[in-house]
């Protein structure tokens, strides 16, 4: 029952807002397990009678339930970034975790029943999607809003309702998701009171400037001429961490990508004069120069070193046949193994820029150098929430993206990009 009056004691079920059993995050892990890994052994005895409590088969049990478990913890990370589809992370979460399971099965080299853990996989996945189309999806959030300090902007946001309070009250905010509110700015007494007596109450109190961070997936730049940008440099330990991940990665994919390349280059010499590759020097970490390698996807032209000359505009025409194919897909961003493997690239972080174009954007956004603090990437935030962009308003909106990516630096934010940069790379999304 919703609450008539705010009194001490008050108890948080009759503040907080009503939710579908559905969209509870205890009911979808119990019943991920129910479906994704009790199922499965339930299935195996009509199937195979006797088998059930096989070694085979309780590991398969054993293994479903602990994928589902890390499944479920890396979605309770994932989303807890911004600007994110709950959709998105579905997949990616429960990948990870059936196959963290099935790595330690094959090092192990215990028995494990592989037809269970496939079934598991596949009905953990249907569930959690089901969930979501007939829940999560049609959840709209609503936020009460404390009105003081730079609160206004926040209904410029939209996709969500905002509820301005006219009094401190938790009853006013009981239908709401949480409550936001300015902590830097002066507010009378009360409306102080009202914070911390929501906090008591277990309702979840936002300050603004993180919300809006989290609502857009960007960090705003309010002031070019001044600095508050000093909790962006990245955690170090995951930077060397990452480093050595990509370097890794880059070693296996090698021998899969060399036929792939060596295809794409015969259509560039068939399609085209020049050479198959376009070495271009451009901005990598702590502002050093470094050769970017692409598969060459325009004519050759002389190339100039005014900045026009380093844009690609819609519509280029200098942009051969087979080269527009490539970028669509993002498959002339392959050579990039090279500077991963010479620890100048990540597979994920913000782009690299052309030395022309990093020059005039930081004579325009001061900012801009702060980019640079962690390694450049041939797949970014920026890249699978905007696109190809070059003119300076553009570029200042890709800026808040890369330092969004900065200062949430973190491998749930870097396997969410994973999986955006596929769908990107199907649907062609921002290409030029």
């Amino acid at each position: 029952m919703d609450v008539v009056e705010d009194r001490p004691g008050l108890r948080k079920e009759q503040i907080r807002p009503r939710e579908s059993i559905l969209t509870r995050k205890r009911f979808q892990y119990a019943t991920a397990l129910l479906i994704g890994a009790l199922l499965p052994w339930l299935a195996r005895e009509p199937l195979l009678p006797g088998t059930m409590l096989a070694e085979a088969s309780l590991n398969g049990l054993m293994g479903n339930i602990a994928a589902i478990t890390i499944g479920f913890w890396l979605r309770l990370s994932i989303e807890t970034y911004p600007g994110i589809n709950r959709s998105a992370v579905i997949l990616p979460a429960a990948l990870s975790g059936h196959g963290v399971v099935l790595v330690w099965f094959m090092l192990t080299r215990f028995p494990y029943d592989r037809l269970g853990l496939a079934a598991g996989f596949l009905l953990h996945v249907v569930w959690l999607y089901l969930l979501y189309i007939y829940a999560d999806r049609r959840i709209r959030r609503r936020f009460a809003v404390v009105p003081f300090g730079v609160t206004a902007r926040l209904e410029q946001i939209a996709g969500v309702d905002w509820t301005m309070l006219k009094r401190p009250r938790l009853q006013d905010a009981r239908h709401c998701n949480a409550i936001v509110a300015d902590f830097g700015a002066d507010m009378p007494d009360e409306w102080e009171g009202f914070l911390a007596d929501a906090a008591l109450a277990g309702r979840i109190v936002y300050q603004v400037k993180q919300l809006s961070e989290s609502l857009t997936g960007r960090v705003e730049l309010e002031h070019l001429s001044e600095n508050s940008f000093g909790s962006l440099l990245p955690a170090r330990g995951y930077f060397y961490l990452k480093g050595l991940v990509d370097f890794l990665a880059a070693v296996v994919m090698l021998p899969l990508v060399l036929p792939l390349m060596a295809v794409i280059g015969i259509a560039i010499k068939l399609d085209s004069r020049g050479p198959v590759l376009f070495r271009q020097s451009r901005v990598g970490h702590a502002g050093r120069s470094i050769t970017v390698y692409k598969f060459r996807t325009m004519r050759t032209v002389e190339a100039g070193l005014d900045r026009d000359a380093a844009m690609t505009k819609p519509d280029d025409d200098r942009v051969t046949k087979v080269g527009r194919i490539l970028r669509q897909l993002r498959l002339d961003e392959l050579p990039q193994i090279f500077n991963i493997l010479k620890w100048e690239m990540s597979w994920i972080g913000p782009r690299p820029e052309a030395k022309v174009l990093s020059a005039w954007y930081t004579s325009e956004i001061p900012f801009y150098r702060y980019r640079h603090v962690v390694k450049p990437g041939i797949s970014g935030w920026a890249q699978v929430n905007q696109g190809h962009v070059a003119a300076v308003d553009e570029v200042h909106r890709k800026l808040q993206y890369d330092f969004y990516y900065i200062k949430y630096f973190s491998p749930w934010l870097d396997i969410l990009i994973f999986f955006r940069t596929i769908k990107t790379m199907l649907t062609g999304f921002g290409s030029r």
